[in-house]
């Protein structure tokens, strides 16, 4: 099994906050781009760019060697891979398929099984890095699926992102990204928190927050998306919707395992609280509003 050379076909579907970027980057690399998504508008200007639009996923599966997929929750996961005009159904034999969504450990396993059927090769890779890790091309991607397959799609993967980790077989990506949110979720209450305490403290938080995110309670939240906190800039990186979905994923998983993740679901239901009030299309760094 070689790896994948510099001028290969891929299909990216979903071309969102994140995969606009992923897809530039991808071109940039010398990559012949062929893209989808449901609200076309949105791939315009990939294909200004060089881009190839494509029809249905079914449509894009057929022209590449490889099939990336960044779209919104897994039931969108299932419908493109698995769907009557999906991947599975029109893809060549040996075309490389790599889910970067965050999705269900279990839903990647049933992919790379029917993958195999049809004599493809199947990854899930769901990324960690937002919409500055995803335009600077330094996204953590963290993988499963079977390592030959991994090395052959590296070369891909490094024109994404830096921190690459092949965790084991199906379902491990996912089941580490489930690792990544549940760390994120109670860090962004600890934020969230920090900041709005230090205001009614009568402090600057810009200035606080140059003490305290070099120590012991840095964290790339705080680095990050508390100076957009600080200014007002709740715009997505990151949405809130997805993170709900994420949140709910992680607790389905953890109760399969007897587990008990008391942090997460207090986090989950503050972010309910907050889509409630209208904010599932802002960034997770609107979770500061329930604190005002």
């Amino acid at each position: 099994m070689g790896s994948i050379k510099q001028g290969a076909a891929i299909g990216f579907i979903g071309t969102g906050v994140m995969g606009q970027s992923m897809v530039k980057n991808l071109m940039n690399a010398g990559y012949k781009l062929h893209v989808y998504s449901r609200t076309k508008s949105k791939t315009d200007e990939l294909v200004e760019a060089g881009a190839v639009w494509q029809e249905t996923p079914g449509a894009l599966a057929r022209e590449v060697d490889v099939v990336i997929t960044m779209v919104g929750f897994p039931s969108d996961v299932e419908e493109v891979y698995l769907g009557e005009q999906g991947i599975l159904r029109h893809a060549q034999s040996g075309t490389y398929l790599i889910d970067m969504t965050t999705s269900s450990p279990s839903l990647a396993k049933r992919i790379e099984q029917e993958a195999k059927k049809v004599q493809c090769f199947s990854l899930d890779a769901p990324v960690s890095g937002g919409d500055v890790g995803a335009r600077e091309a330094r996204l953590s991607i963290m993988v499963g699926g079977e390592q030959d397959v991994f090395d052959a799609v590296l070369p891909v993967f490094e024109v994404m992102g830096k921190n690459i980790v092949y965790q084991g077989q199906a379902g491990a990506g996912q089941h580490t990204k489930m690792s990544n949110q549940i760390a994120i979720a109670s860090n962004m209450m600890g934020v969230c928190e920090a900041l709005i305490y230090s205001k009614k403290a009568g402090l600057d938080p810009s200035t606080v927050l140059k003490s305290i995110e070099s120590g012991a309670a840095g964290s790339w939240s705080l680095s990050n998306l508390g100076p957009r906190i600080i200014k007002g800039d709740f715009e997505p990186g990151f949405f809130v919707k997805h993170f709900i979905k994420d949140m709910g994923i992680a607790i389905d998983s953890a109760e399969e395992m007897g587990l008990q993740t008391h942090g997460l679901k207090l986090a989950k239901s503050l972010y309910e609280q907050l889509q409630a009030l209208g904010e599932e299309n802002s960034g997770t760094q609107a979770l500061y509003k329930i604190y005002e």
